[in-house]
């Protein structure tokens, strides 16, 4: 028997007390040579560093402090987060004060409009405020399947689906749909909600040169084949530049390299096209030639979150499968009934898509003329003032706020700096006096930057 043994069976915890600490022994040499606390420290968090803890000192936060604080030594106030006092069309009031307003989405003034108003006032009394449950379990109402419908109706297509967040829409449909053998490519001037939905899927990104499909053909050539499934992402109307794609074109490159196509419509639907039927009326097209339309209620609809329209097949995968739908609480019926009489209001009212389009042409041709960058917007309801960095944009949005106008700036990272701007969103409310005013009141504080 030997030594070891004896000891084990006359004190069975005194070797295994031994072994232990030799081990403790051994870890804390260990830790010390790689320069690390001893374990107890580790354990209660002491060696944590701060800024790992605690919100006031992450990264983001503190570069976001430090442009606040450089921005104030340089005299420029912040421009976000206005409060405004009531709906904000083609004026608004903010802090007691009447504005001329270019910062807002109401483009066809359907926001406030009196019979979009009464339906969801009605809608309220019928159903509440909320459906109170994920709309498969027991949250669906009459006015989704309403709302849909007429969403299908509008693009030619089988079927439509609603979410509660535009942002959401794309998240999670990109995520769902596709996977890491498959490949998204999108313009490069794509929304954050895209680039989201794709970092979710797992897929493949590329980026392809703005409104380029020559571009996107030469690059489908060499790629197409290494991936099951390939998708290309657009946007009806650019909302930082106010132009828009040669949709007929990239319809033909998409069916020569048997790709998907989606198409973001949050800002073309109700500005683009004889009534407002967005990007597909502005070019004659068929419902069928895109196989995603996307769009959101909160822009020309009147009221919040987001679709997807197409074949049946695409709506009932999202229904069932789509997180934001299926994890989510059902579209408030206020809000879908807010939308559904917008949709039909657009409808009914043809000529105020075309006061839009009027206000935006001599918005644009008004500015070329004074010589303002507008880079390459097209004039239809978003035209941009580029002035090159971010505190000249700031500077200029205070002058004019100063005069009575509410124009937002847009600066770096949203865009590039030295793309830094003025973003002008027109209404159909807005009157040829208000664009003069506004054009003659921009090119006089340029000058004065």
């Amino acid at each position: 028997m030997t030594r070891d043994a004896t000891v084990d069976k006359r004190s069975p915890g005194l070797a295994a007390g031994i072994k232990q600490r030799l081990i403790q022994d051994a870890l804390q040499r260990k830790l010390k040579s790689a320069g690390r606390q001893p374990a107890a420290a580790a354990a209660s968090g002491q060696d944590v560093p701060e800024q790992h803890y605690r919100f006031a000192l992450h990264p983001g936060y503190q570069q976001l402090r430090i442009i606040s604080e450089g921005a104030a030594r340089l005299g420029v106030s912040s421009p976000f987060f206005k409060l405004h006092e009531g709906n904000a069309g083609a004026s608004t009031r903010i802090a007691g004060d009447a504005y001329l307003n270019f910062a807002s989405y109401n483009y066809l003034g359907l926001s406030g409009d009196p019979a979009v108003s009464e339906a969801a006032k009605l809608a309220v009394d019928r159903y509440g405020t909320s459906v109170s449950a994920s709309r498969l379990v027991s949250g669906e109402r009459p006015v989704h399947r309403e709302l849909e419908e007429a969403l299908a109706a509008l693009y030619g297509v089988d079927a439509a689906v609603t979410f509660v967040s535009g942002h959401a829409t794309n998240v999670s449909t990109l995520g769902l749909l596709f996977g890491p053998n498959d490949l998204i490519v999108h313009d490069e001037l794509i929304h954050n909600s895209v680039l989201q939905g794709i970092q979710l899927s797992g897929a493949k990104r590329l980026p392809c040169p703005h409104n380029d499909p020559d571009a996107l053909d030469a690059l489908l050539r060499v790629h197409r084949r290494d991936f099951e499934r390939v998708l290309v992402v657009l946007e009806g109307l650019y909302s930082m530049d106010g132009d828009y794609p040669d949709l007929p074109r990239y319809v033909e490159v998409k069916r020569r390299h048997r790709v998907f196509l989606m198409v973001d419509e949050a800002h073309s639907l109700g500005v683009m096209g004889a009534r407002g039927h967005g990007i597909r009326e502005h070019f004659g097209l068929e419902g069928g030639d895109v196989d995603v339309w996307m769009g959101t209620l909160s822009k020309t609809l009147a009221g919040c979150g987001g679709y997807i329209a197409g074949e049946a097949a695409l709506v009932e995968h999202l229904k069932f499968l789509a997180p934001g739908f299926l994890y989510s609480v059902g579209m408030p019926p206020p809000v879908a009934a807010a939308s559904l009489a917008a949709l039909r209001r657009m409808r009914e009212l043809p000529e105020r898509v075309a006061a839009l389009q009027a206000r935006g042409a001599s918005f644009l041709a008004r500015a070329r003329r004074a010589g303002i960058d507008t880079g390459t917007s097209a004039g239809l309801a978003i035209v941009p003032a580029i002035v090159g960095n971010s505190i000249r944009a700031a500077r200029l949005s205070a002058a004019l706020f100063a005069r009575g106008i509410n124009a937002q700036p847009i600066l770096y990272p949203a865009v590039p700096e030295q793309s830094a701007r003025l973003r002008f969103f027109l209404c159909s409310e807005h009157s040829e006096a208000d664009v003069a005013r506004a054009v003659d009141a921009l090119a006089e504080e340029i000058e004065r930057l």
